[in-house]
């Protein structure tokens, strides 16, 4: 997902984010990223239609979500109003138009009232998550941006810290009842311990910092074939580590489960990774945060991505010439 300042990225990242979470069977009230529906009010609801795949049948999952006020306290809590879950067998679908048309005969289960063990605020998609003993594996790592540290307890690979630092040693992570042990080498120095994650933005670089957690979980994406989310995936790296990343999720050989990097992005040059175009979304914040598919708007292949992002082609991604002459004629008047 590229777009300018303010487009709406990390809010999509949001919402991919809390649908994972949704279809994981994890507690709507207890998903951090519920606050993109936290405005709603009581009268108010919200839908989202989640389309996935597994063992050749196609699923639709449509679940509508509202509010649930305490009358004795006034406390609210999200609930599920509504929800009801389709399946076809994929050598139905012939186009791919058709891919996302579902008949009221695939209705597989609607959410019932009545269904007293089922909580308030978990999918029905528990019960299918049960019987195929299946979920998707998400490392999120959006809520570290503004805050870089790392979040990988272990041992961290020697080759990894070598090619983010060739000047580490070794770098250990340890639990240490409710108290992190770390335990940092530099070749030629002793060994420096340390009780907090914090502590060791005096000693490693931020890029390194974000680094060791980012492509850490790459690993655990590429073991488990799930899903790793990064916003704004250019901070605190140079082009080459970013590009390193991507080529890793792009290499086979690497990448065997199929796992998926989705990332937010104001890298234009990172477009031109890419050969191709849909799996590019263009993000704009103009009445409404949209996303749209490079593939839809831009036909051909054999240009240079970056260089028709930056030229406004695609329009709204860069800022208003208008704003960038506003604040010249600010900064020229200031005295």
């Amino acid at each position: 997902f590229i777009g300018i300042n303010a487009s709406g990225k990390t809010t999509i990242l949001k919402v991919i984010s809390f649908v994972i979470e949704l279809l994981n069977n994890k507690p709507i009230n207890n998903i951090s990223s519920n606050e993109i529906i936290s405005d709603i009010n009581g009268g108010q609801r919200v839908t989202f239609s989640a389309y996935f795949y597994h063992e050749n049948i196609i699923y639709k999952l449509k679940t509508t979500i509202g509010k649930k006020e305490n009358p004795v306290d006034g406390s609210t809590k999200f609930i599920i109003l509504d929800e009801a879950l389709w399946s076809k067998e994929i050598h139905r679908i012939k186009t791919k138009k058709s891919l996302y048309d579902f008949r009221d005969s695939d209705l597989k289960t609607e959410r019932n009232s009545n269904e007293q063990y089922l909580m308030e605020d978990v999918s029905i998609i528990v019960a299918l998550n049960k019987k195929q003993d299946t979920n998707f594996f998400l490392y999120d790592t959006s809520e570290f941006t503004d805050h870089n540290m790392l979040n990988v307890l272990g041992r961290y690979p020697k080759e990894l810290l070598t090619f983010l630092d060739p000047s580490i040693e070794y770098l250990v992570c340890q639990l240490n009842e409710k108290k992190v042990d770390i335990k940092l080498k530099f070749y030629g120095k002793n060994e420096i311990n340390l009780s907090s994650q914090f502590e060791l933005n005096k000693y490693l670089s931020s890029g390194t910092i974000k680094g060791l957690s980012v492509f850490m979980g790459a690993v655990f994406a590429f073991i488990e074939g799930g899903y790793l989310l990064v916003d704004e995936l250019e901070n605190h790296f140079n082009r080459e580590i970013v590009s390193t990343l991507v080529r890793f999720f792009m290499d086979k050989k690497i990448n065997k489960k199929g796992a998926t990097l989705i990332f937010s992005t104001h890298y234009s040059e990172l477009l031109d990774e890419f050969e191709r175009n849909d799996c590019i979304y263009i993000v704009r914040n103009k009445e409404g945060i949209t996303a749209e598919n490079l593939a839809n708007i831009l036909k051909r292949n054999d240009i240079k991505k970056s260089e028709i992002y930056d030229s406004d082609f695609l329009k709204g991604t860069v800022p208003a010439y208008e704003s960038y002459i506003a604040l010249k004629k600010v900064l020229i008047s200031m005295r």
